[in-house]
């Protein structure tokens, strides 16, 4: 078969015929697929995305319940495994209802990129939705996981954004509310939350008025959500 090739790049004198093979070594790699594949940035959004994610995913998750004492500030993400029936489709350790973040009150603006000594933010910030939950009526602080992230300070707002748009938990998106404090003295004039309208209990959400009804929240929800 070489033979024959060679044969077709000689003239009728039976020497080489030059321009027969420029346009075929030409016309060869001209054919020829030239993969670009692309550089690995660490520094990419997506790529920065997917690690914080995968690190979160790492950690054990717990019961809410469960929650040893420790230091740190950082991301969260939030589980339920209980039984009601519009929660069904993000039910277990793999999609959270909700994710967060939670840094020192008085956290300087650029500056260090080390952790508070001593603060316990993560921890205390997981506690306030314990308390959240539990003085739901309709639902069971024994129905919760969670999973957490202790994260240098410069990075949290970051992570946390990484998060919300990777997993468009419930509690951010639809059920809104969750995280919310008492608006305090002054303004009553404020809607109820979302989350406070499917999920009522929380002494401070009671006396604002609600601008939907708990049935219109539901029909929100999503009907089927697959892993992500």
């Amino acid at each position: 078969m070489l033979t024959t090739r060679i044969k077709g790049w000689l003239n009728l004198e039976g020497k080489f015929d030059y321009h027969t093979l420029k346009n075929h070594f030409y016309v060869g790699r001209s054919l020829r697929k030239i993969e670009k594949p692309e550089p690995y940035d660490p520094l990419n959004y997506r790529n920065l995305a997917q690690n914080v994610v995968r690190a979160l995913i790492d950690q054990l998750c717990v019961d809410l319940t469960d929650l040893s004492r420790f230091e740190g500030e950082g991301v969260y993400a939030i589980y339920y495994k209980g039984s009601l029936e519009y929660y069904t489709s993000i039910k277990g350790d793999k999609i959270p209802i909700y994710v967060g973040s939670a840094v020192p009150a008085g956290k300087r603006k650029g500056g260090s990129l080390g952790s508070y000594q001593g603060s316990r933010t993560l921890y205390n910030r997981l506690n306030q939705h314990a308390k959240s939950i539990s003085q739901a009526e309709n639902l069971d602080i024994q129905d919760f996981m969670c999973r957490y992230l202790v994260v240098i300070p410069v990075w949290i707002s970051l992570a946390e954004r990484f998060l919300i748009e990777h997993y468009r938990p419930t509690w951010n998106t639809i059920v809104d509310g969750f995280g919310n404090h008492d608006p305090g003295r002054g303004r009553d004039n404020m809607k109820r939350p979302r989350w406070d309208i499917l999920h009522p209990g929380r002494p401070w959400a009671k006396k604002l008025k609600a601008a939907e009804s708990t049935g219109e929240v539901i029909e929100n929800l999503p009907r089927s959500r697959g892993s992500s």
